[in-house]
């Protein structure tokens, strides 16, 4: 029990907890997921389905967030991706191919992972401050996926790119076996390699971590890479649903979105040491907050008011003051005594002399 208060992951679940009681309370049947035409479906898939391009991004931030890192780039990365990749379908002699949206989508990540390179020198190379470097594709990356299509909405027609964001494999969505395809790649290759724990050694100290002969610039660009990457997916998958492609409003804000899962897991902003497990709670914990708000019938003028509150009292109830309120709770249920209070005299030892005992001063 007392492992379990300690943990990080405990407040972001009991949020999550509630907000699934708050949501059966209103629907009963909220938590029904049932089969239609060999699919799942229900109020749960939905969270998992539209939660995936947000958990999607936040695992990859959390790799960037652990090396004292942010990308604020990976909205607009995504309306890249989604432009380009709906430009080359429709221009293309046969849209519906298969080939031909394999061929759009892998020219698309081409170009996120040059984005990311972008992005990991202007860090890791010139010394940028993450939030000013990642800042200026966040500016112009929106008006480079404009450029792409003209300004106008590009609308796509081929059942090939729809399945991306919104088809189904063995019954579960597609967007669904994406993210958890991700989770576990980053899982694998964090925990069970070494990478991990360069990782988060140059996030505690870069200067150190160099000095041990750790690589740490290619890691920061690595791991921006591999946001962008994220970034491009994410996009793609949102374009798909869409099946249009807008390039002021694919991935608006998911930057944000993104940061606070991963804030909401317990990984420090500060870096070092992080949590894909906690990430993937955050993740969850935002999508449905967002579904309870539809769901309650909160007006949508105070949508983000409440989402700010939810998210505002995850953040204290994480806090390091509160840490140490549950832990002064604890000792006082343990009646131990306070930390930093002085230990108890020890015992006067007695030695006997002349046939009486004489107490040591």
């Amino acid at each position: 029990m007392s492992r379990l208060l300690r943990s990080r992951l405990i407040w972001p679940v009991a949020v999550l907890l509630v907000l699934l009681v708050i949501n059966v309370s209103v629907v009963p049947g909220f938590l029904t997921v049932t089969v239609r035409d060999g699919h799942l479906f229900g109020s749960l898939v939905d969270i998992a389905r539209n939660g995936a391009p947000t958990l999607i991004i936040a695992v990859a931030m959390t790799l960037v967030i652990a090396t004292r890192g942010i990308d604020l780039s990976v909205g607009a990365v995504g309306a890249i991706a989604g432009a380009l990749t709906c430009s080359i379908i429709i221009d293309a002699p046969d849209p519906g191919s298969p080939a031909t949206v394999a061929a759009a989508i892998g020219i698309s990540l081409v170009l996120a992972l040059a984005l990311g390179l972008w992005n990991g020198a202007l860090v890791a190379a010139l010394g940028l401050q993450p939030i000013v470097a990642t800042l200026i594709l966040m500016t112009a990356g929106r008006g480079v996926a404009m450029l792409i299509t003209e300004g106008q909405i590009v609308t796509v027609n081929s059942p090939a790119f729809k399945v991306i964001g919104s088809g189904f494999l063995l019954g579960v969505p597609v967007p669904v076996l994406i993210a958890v395809a991700v989770v576990v790649l980053a899982a694998v290759l964090t925990r069970r390699t070494a990478l991990g724990l360069l990782i988060e050694s140059v996030g505690i100290n870069p200067e150190a971590s160099r000095q041990a002969g750790i690589r740490s610039r290619g890691l920061v660009i690595g791991v921006y890479v591999a946001c962008a990457l994220a970034a491009a997916l994410a996009g793609l998958v949102l374009t798909s649903n869409q099946t249009a492609a807008d390039a002021n409003n694919t991935g608006l804000f998911i930057e944000l979105d993104a940061i606070l899962a991963v804030v909401i897991g317990g990984t420090s902003l500060a870096g070092g040491r992080y949590s894909l497990a906690g990430t993937v709670v955050g993740a969850l914990v935002i999508q449905t907050l967002v579904t309870t708000v539809y769901t309650v019938g909160i007006p949508p003028i105070v949508t983000m008011i409440f989402k700010a509150a939810v998210i505002t009292a995850v953040c204290l109830l994480q806090s390091p003051a509160t840490t140490a309120t549950l832990a002064r709770w604890r000792r006082s249920l343990r009646g131990s005594p306070p930390a930093g209070a002085a230990p108890p005299p020890p015992s006067t030892p007695l030695v006997q002399g002349s046939g009486a005992k004489v107490a040591l001063r």
